[in-house]
């Protein structure tokens, strides 16, 4: 039988969460027995957002294959059981690159290639692709309508409504009805122009998920099913709440699932959703609270950072713990003073993610260097681990100048360096050693104590290495070599014995890390920042007892 498809699009502001809803709706079919895929088409130029700054797009979402997505790729995986590749996303460059290497091959016989019917063509092919061995595949047009360059992607939907029919089709728009302090009233009119923006181009959504602060009441829903033209029980409210982990629930109750499976003619088992029931009940009703501070360079922009984020959720849900996260600038540790102790005192535990360049490279070694000092529990994701080779080679080694390629081409002590095979290689783009590699772990590490296997996969995303000529040195000064690639070229994992929990991997676990199934080298970390914070603060509570209870000396007159 063939696949159905749902068309997600989104109109009034971006951000009203497109990728989110598009992964719920996902979460819900999946757990009516369905089988699902999901993909993403990016309307900017960009081939990929590899060479994009973080500011600008977030983070950039790795797959096992080594595409470097959109970041809701990243809510699709931690949502459903869906195997993403680099066909679940597309971006404008992307298709027109692929459509003009085709002209140049004489591909289209001398026609002339246009956006009508050869980009469209493309966009559907992409889609028919990703909708194999699935029951049901969703679309997320990225953008909102009205964009110019969302176009092509929106007649690209339309078209497919008319050659596979209503039964086969489903348009879901993601709206804005806000609420307005002033009036103290919920406003229509932006989803009403945002509908109307849509029948322009000859698309009529058959759901309306109306993101609202408040639970929308039946004359709203009233009011616009009868401007919108659909029925009131497709007017949803899509309530903003405290965790995203609590929408396929709000979804659910709104019977989304339901009006999904009705419009498509599908058949489907009764709905089981009591893994994430548990999953939002320990969100809301956690034991205790564990604090991390992410010392980063991109943390004024948190979407940088959002699988990283949501990895650390789910290893403190995996402890029954709510985690406190607070993001450090690491440029403002940089100080040349002992003011940067004010900054790192009180957390549980330190961790250092990925990043590029040079800037807020000495606030990060500082950090470093204080939690290794402190025994404080230390995480280091790439970059992360890069810099504590650094520091390590420093501070404990003795190698003054010890440093990265990256940062200081002339360093005498390349502890860190550019990747052997990209030696002469200037481009950005697609250029790193990118996708899942496997790691073989030394056996009684902590490492192999994480994961209790001695062999795994991981997702890279990095240019850079750790330089195997300083491994002597190294080891001999305490430094574990826990994990390196099956042929022995490349360092995977590194750690200090004599620390509580230090370790570092030049891998990002943050991609697989999903709220059900969170990722070990996260639970560890997390258990292990909150056994320290337990004991930190028992010490300090044993010290205020002692002081309050020793006897003050008498004066003599």
């Amino acid at each position: 039988m063939p696949a159905k498809y749902i068309f997600v699009t989104g109109g009034v502001v971006s951000s009203l969460g497109k990728g989110l809803a598009a992964a719920c709706i996902g979460c819900l079919l999946e757990s009516r027995g369905m089988k699902v895929n999901l993909m993403k088409f990016d309307p900017y130029l960009n081939v990929d957002p590899g060479t994009m700054s973080p500011f600008q797009h977030g983070e950039v979402f790795v797959t096992d294959d080594g595409a470097e997505t959109d970041l809701d790729l990243g809510h699709y995986e931690r949502f459903t059981h869906a195997k993403l590749s680099r066909d679940n996303n597309w971006t404008t460059g992307r298709l027109y690159e692929q459509i003009i290497a085709k002209e140049r091959r004489g591909d289209y016989l001398g026609k002339t290639v246009q956006v009508i019917p050869h980009v469209t063509n493309e966009i559907k092919a992409a889609m028919k692709k990703v909708a194999q061995d699935v029951d049901v595949a969703i679309v997320e047009i990225g953008g909102t309508v009205g964009d110019i360059e969302s176009l092509p992607f929106m007649e690209a939907i339309r078209q497919m409504r008319q050659e596979l029919g209503r039964e086969h089709t489903l348009f879901v728009h993601v709206t804005l009805v806000p609420f307005i302090a002033a009036a103290q009233e919920l406003k229509t009119k932006p989803t009403q122009h945002s509908v109307k923006e849509l029948l322009s181009i000859g698309i009529q959504p058959d759901i309306l998920l109306c993101r609202t602060d408040r639970f929308l009441a039946k004359e709203i829903k009233s009011k616009i099913a009868l401007f919108c033209n659909v029925p009131d029980e497709a007017v949803i409210t899509a309530k903003d709440v405290a965790s995203v982990y609590e929408v396929p629930l709000v979804f659910a109750n709104e019977g989304v699932d339901t009006l999904v499976l009705k419009h498509l003619h599908m058949e489907a088992k009764d709905r089981d959703l009591s893994k994430w029931e548990d999953i939002v009940h320990r969100v809301y009703n956690p034991k205790d609270t564990v604090t991390i501070g992410i010392v980063g360079k991109y943390v004024e922009y948190e979407d940088s950072y959002k699988s990283l984020k949501e990895a650390l959720v789910h290893g403190a849900l995996a402890h029954n713990l709510k985690v406190q996260i607070n993001w450090i600038e690491a440029e403002g540790l940089e100080t040349g003073d002992k003011s940067f102790e004010a900054q790192l005192e009180g957390y549980d535990g330190i961790l250092v993610p990925g990043g590029f360049g040079k800037r807020g490279i000495e606030g990060m070694l500082i950090a470093i260097r204080y939690a290794r000092e402190r025994k404080v529990p230390y995480f280091g994701i790439c970059l992360g681990m890069q810099t504590a080779c650094i520091e390590f080679a420093r501070n404990v080694v003795g190698l003054a100048e010890a440093n990265s390629s990256e940062f200081d081409p002339a360093t005498p002590h390349r502890v860190i360096y550019k990747l052997r095979e990209l030696r002469g290689v200037e481009e950005l783009g697609g250029t790193m050693r990118l996708g899942a590699w496997p790691c073989k772990i030394e056996p009684n590490t902590l490492a192999h104590k994480i994961y209790g296997k001695l062999e795994i996969s991981e997702r890279h995303r990095h240019r850079y290495e750790f330089n195997r000529e300083y491994e002597e040195p190294m080891t001999a000064a305490g430094l574990r070599i826990s994990g390196s690639t099956p042929d022995g070229t490349y360092v995977e994992m590194v750690e200090l014995p004599d620390h509580p929990h230090f370790i570092g991997c030049q891998f990002h676990p943050e991609f697989k890390s999903k709220p059900l199934e969170p990722h070990p080298l996260f639970s560890a970390f997390v258990g292990a920042a909150y056994e320290y914070g337990l004991k930190r603060r028992a010490e300090k509570e044993a010290t205020e007892v002692e002081l309050f209870h020793r006897p003050e000396k008498v004066t003599r007159r």
